[in-house]
């Protein structure tokens, strides 16, 4: 991980046409900007991690075969 140290209007640049630049800080809090193309996809981590576990409750409830989940993983392309 690369951990960079940014003030009040400073900002990263990803790639050629992704930038993260400090937008405030206050009470702990950082808020960042986020300039990328419609086609990136940026979500919070935390809802990616809720979204799993939701998923993965539903199919423990439903009592989804794992290798089903595994083959339609392999489908998709998302093995």
């Amino acid at each position: 991980m690369l951990v960079l140290a940014r003030k009040l209007n400073e900002s990263i640049v990803i790639g050629d046409n992704i930038t993260i630049k400090v937008v405030s800080v206050e009470n702990g809090v950082v808020k960042l900007g986020i300039e990328a193309p419609r086609e990136i996809s940026i979500i919070r981590s935390e809802l990616i991690e809720e979204v799993t576990e939701s998923n993965r409750a539903a199919v423990q409830e439903q009592g989804v075969d794992k290798n089903d989940i595994d083959s339609l993983s392999k489908y998709l392309g998302k093995s």
